[in-house]
């Protein structure tokens, strides 16, 4: 038995995690322990096993939290969201464009104040944590201050957490755009102060080809050769008119991926959010690359944008890393529980299917994956870091009334992803520290 005599923390309950990915590899994908024990020290994983084996050697001073019968999976990562767009979730409107124009460029250019900023992080970390999701990369607003306040409160929560100040210098109201030079000048200092400190990331943020010049790109394009280890976010084939409206601006390019192949911004660190409507040559390349394809559903069915082509990203001759996100605000709701609800459905509209199994390895996992932390976060393999969520399937009378037939762990599981959200989450740990924020009242 491995040495657990530094083990200072404790977390029993049922441990569900994954080693593979469960839709190539079956049950060998899954790690299950129906009495588990995840011995921590620090915050890191020390063991994991069968309580009955490793509880008699915790030492006296070890906290034990104790979640018998519970559910215990590693935290959900969601890898694109928008920190300053929680005033514009449920904004009726048409389509992408139109949607920008009219809420979010206007919300957005709130996060200019930093008391507002600081404001909106803490709601942003107190949904999140909520809702069970431990690490996230997020979009910022064009102001450092939007920034600063993210990157603040996660170092107060002590939260794994990526993220950037966004770049845009055309097409948006003058309160909301910068420079070429001030873009490359702000994000490399908010690189300079955060990136590696603590838990913290950055990831280089040129919202997308239509509201960045070529100067722009070029600009973000040296940010990420200057920092390699940096993520590169961005937005890309979400909607036809916004395909249509980048082929126009950057005419000299085949396609819309060709716009960020051009300017260096696409490659292994890339998180290209949407990535609906891309054609074979496209996929092949983000395969070629092992760029990342971000699906978003809540925000891709709200917003009319398409359906994601789950199958032909992942087709077996050159598959593509997929992440799966809630894309707050065009998103509708922060539960990744949720997220994978509608997920499901999309798939299904198109005669594809991913069981509950996958479902929760693609939150979990997967996302780690796809954002390149797997060595870190989303399993229980000891050396992790220890996030953490702990979900109750009959945390409602539906839900409870639904869990009197289930008879498996796939059913329970499945039950948790079609009726759960946050009132499923019964407590959210972060390096092994409960963090899930308390009502009030």
């Amino acid at each position: 038995m491995k040495d657990i005599s530094r083990a200072d923390t404790a977390l029993r309950g049922r441990l569900l995690w994954f080693v593979e990915r469960p839709e190539e590899h079956g049950a060998g994908a899954v790690r299950y322990i129906e009495d588990g024990l995840l011995v921590l020290a620090g915050g890191r994983i020390l063991a994991v096993g069968e309580t009955s084996a490793l509880r008699p050697a915790l030492p006296a001073g070890a906290v034990i939290h104790d979640h018998s019968g519970r559910l215990i999976t590693p935290g959900f990562i969601d890898p694109h969201i928008h920190l300053p767009q929680t005033q514009v979730v449920a904004s009726w409107a048409a389509q992408l464009l139109d949607w920008l124009n009219t809420y979010t460029f206007v919300e957005e250019q709130k996060y200019g104040d930093p008391a507002h900023a600081a404001r909106g992080a803490a709601f942003f970390f107190d949904e999140l944590l909520s809702n069970g999701t431990t690490t996230a990369v997020a979009f910022c607003s064009v102001h450092s201050a939007s920034a600063e306040a993210f990157f603040a409160e996660s170092e107060r929560r002590n939260t794994r957490m990526a993220a950037g100040k966004v770049m845009m210098d055309r097409y948006a109201p003058d309160a909301l755009t910068d420079t070429p030079q001030s873009g490359y000048d702000d994000s490399k200092a908010l690189i300079g102060r955060w990136h590696g400190r603590g838990r913290q990331l950055y990831a280089i943020a040129p919202r997308f080809a239509i509201t960045s010049t070529p100067e722009q790109l070029e600009a973000a394009a040296a940010l990420s050769r200057e920092h390699p280890d940096c993520l590169v976010e961005t937005h890309i084939s979400e909607n036809l008119e916004e395909v249509a409206t980048a082929k126009r601006l950057y005419p000299e390019c085949a396609d819309y991926t060709a716009i960020y192949e051009k300017y260096g911004l696409f490659g292994r660190k890339s998180l290209m959010g949407h990535s609906i409507h891309l054609s074979e040559s496209e996929r092949q390349r983000y395969a070629d690359a092992d760029a990342v394809a971000v699906f978003c559903p809540t925000s891709n069915l709200f917003l009319g944008s398409g359906l994601f082509d789950w199958k032909a990203m992942r087709e077996p001759r050159r598959p593509v890393r997929i992440g799966v996100a809630t894309d707050i605000g065009g998103g509708t709701s922060y539960s990744m529980l949720q997220t994978m609800n509608e997920a499901y459905k999309v798939l299904q509209l198109q005669g594809q299917r991913l069981d509950s199994l996958a479902l929760f390895h693609a939150m979990t996992r997967g996302n780690a994956i796809a954002i390149g932390l797997d060595h870190l976060i989303g399993s229980f393999e000891p050396g992790h870091e220890c996030d953490a969520v702990v979900l109750d399937a009959r945390a409602t009378p539906a839900m409870a009334h639904r869990m009197e037939t289930v008879t498996t762990l796939p059913e329970e599981l499945f039950i948790l992803i079609t009726m759960g959200d946050d009132r499923a989450v019964e407590e959210t740990y972060v390096m092994g520290e409960p963090k899930k924020p308390r009502k009030r009242g």
